[in-house]
């Protein structure tokens, strides 16, 4: 079974990738997490592997807006 990414996606967003504890992907954009979440529960489903689709899991961040110049402290 194919886990559905996000219906509603923003590009001010990031994702991160982890199977069980471990991070396999971090800060995609849109596109790359979408190919990337679609390959990986497909290999997950079809090659012996130690991971299951239920271990796939991913998280959305919202990017800050910043300013170009850096903060001086």
């Amino acid at each position: 079974m194919i886990k559905n990414p996000p219906e509603k996606f923003d590009s001010s967003k990031v994702y991160h990738i982890y199977a069980k504890d471990r991070c396999l992907y971090h800060n995609l954009n849109v596109e790359d997490f979408e190919e990337k979440w679609e390959m990986l529960n497909i290999m997950v489903g079809i090659l012996k592997t130690d991971y299951q689709t239920d271990d796939l899991q991913y998280v959305e961040v919202e990017e800050t807006p910043t300013d170009k110049e850096e903060n001086s402290y």
